[in-house]
């Protein structure tokens, strides 16, 4: 959500920044909002005029009373039962203002930083820089769900008759594997100074709100039946509710932690959910990174972040590239954002396996997560960001390519082994 003195100051800004996330239907709402905000502060200066105007009669009462005047005070006691009647409705208005303001400014996207490229949908992305080189064998990879099986160590069958499609059991190596891809990715983030946090799986509406886009709730979220829960479809999710209506110390700025958690997802309107795989799925595990920071240092961390992701990839042998969102694919409450995709020998491309985005204040101001710095005595919003670290079981699908050998077997990078009880090879 953006500052709506923006939307007042520069109306013609805001419209041009809907425009080039090819949102023109949304354009009316700032109109919209200029003249609720309008009407709302028209109100709130009446009520505050009767409110006045009320006091100065109260203490007119009470002075009369003093005086003995008690038939005088009980007649402007009318006055004061006219206006407090007057300020019912007028209040009852200045609510009904706030909040159709707050529902539509929820629907205006955040301010894209100046350098997204311009494009229309994901396949206008562009490349930034490639890391690793992408090889491809002289041999056939097989499909990924060929070489967990050739191990024992996927069945999708038994998981579709237990859950549906979209749903797997990972067992033996495979299994292990998964689980030394998240533990190695965990010390990882450890190392880099983050704090490692188990955030809770399940959040309320009102944090479901304040860190998504109303579209992205109604592709993504499960919700439980008769409870205010939602299962959460990332732990940034959690994570970012944490801070939900703090006020910070400047001087323990920046907020840096990892977190693990299950994700779900419905994958409303997504293609591929009945495919024999793990790459698209309902359920999986991730580990992320969230940080809350100052404003003038989130593109700082925006940085580092992402390059945390490249930095852990290449440690397992993955070629990777970064791509940059364009305005059309940037989800409204982001105001930059790149992908990090991995390298596919069998199938001879890149393909997603995670994203680092800066949202600058959009989520702060929703969830009022303030910074107080105590020596300029003022009080700001926080700056959020979040990035994947890794996404198993779809990571999976990168590591199993990219270290397959010819006769079957797979290799455990080094850096990997200790999670792995020291084995350096997976064999059939």
């Amino acid at each position: 959500m953006i500052d709506i003195k923006l939307i007042r100051e520069n109306p013609e800004l805001v419209k041009e920044n809907i425009k080039k996330k090819f949102q023109n239907h949304k354009l009316e709402l700032v109109d919209k909002v200029i003249e609720l905000d309008k009407k709302s502060r028209e109100a709130t200066l009446e009520g505050d005029t009767l409110r006045a105007k009320r006091n100065q009669i109260s203490d007119k009462i009470g002075m009369l009373m003093r005086e003995g005047k008690k038939e005088e005070a009980e007649k402007i006691k009318l006055e004061v039962k006219e206006i407090n009647e007057k300020l019912v409705e007028i209040e009852k208005l200045e609510d009904e203002y706030k909040q159709e303001i707050t529902n539509i400014m929820m629907k205006i996207p955040n301010i894209m930083h100046e350098s997204v490229p311009i494009g229309k949908d994901d396949s206008e992305n562009v490349e930034v820089r490639k890391y690793g080189e992408p090889l491809v064998p002289n041999y056939e990879i097989p499909y990924h769900a060929e070489i967990m099986e050739s191990f024992s160590g996927i069945d999708l069958d038994s998981a579709r008759e237990v859950a549906g499609n979209g749903f797997y059991y990972l067992t033996g190596n495979i299994a292990r594997l998964h689980s030394a891809l998240l533990s190695y990715a965990r010390d990882f983030m450890i190392n880099k100074g983050f704090t490692y946090a188990i955030p809770p799986f399940m959040i309320r509406s009102d944090v479901v709100t304040g860190v998504m886009s109303f579209e992205e709730m109604d592709a993504m979220m499960y919700k439980i039946e008769g409870e205010d829960l939602y299962l959460i479809g990332t732990s940034e999710h959690s994570m970012i509710g944490k801070f939900k209506g703090k006020i910070l110390d400047s001087e323990k700025m920046p907020y840096t932690m990892t977190s693990y958690s299950p994700c779900f997802r419905k994958e409303k309107g997504s293609h591929g959910i009945e495919e024999r795989g793990v790459y698209r799925i309902h359920q999986f595990e991730k580990q992320e990174m969230i940080v809350v920071c100052e404003p003038e240092e989130s593109y700082e961390w925006y940085d580092k972040m992402w390059s945390y992701t490249v930095e852990l990839f290449r440690s397992l042998d993955i070629p990777v590239r970064t791509l940059e969102c364009c305005s059309g694919d940037l989800a409204d409450l982001k105001s930059k954002s790149v992908d990090v995709e991995a390298w596919s020998p069998r199938q001879k491309k890149y393909f997603e396996v995670g994203s680092c985005s800066n949202l600058t204040d959009a989520q702060a101001r929703r969830l009022g997560i303030r910074i107080k710095n105590k020596k300029e005595n003022k009080t700001y919003f926080a700056h959020t960001l979040n990035n994947t670290v890794i996404a198993p079981p779809r990571m999976l699908i990168a590591f199993l390519e990219n270290n397959y050998n010819e006769d079957g077997s797979v290799n455990i990078p080094k850096v990997l082994r200790p999670y792995m009880g020291g084995i350096d090879k997976l064999r059939k």
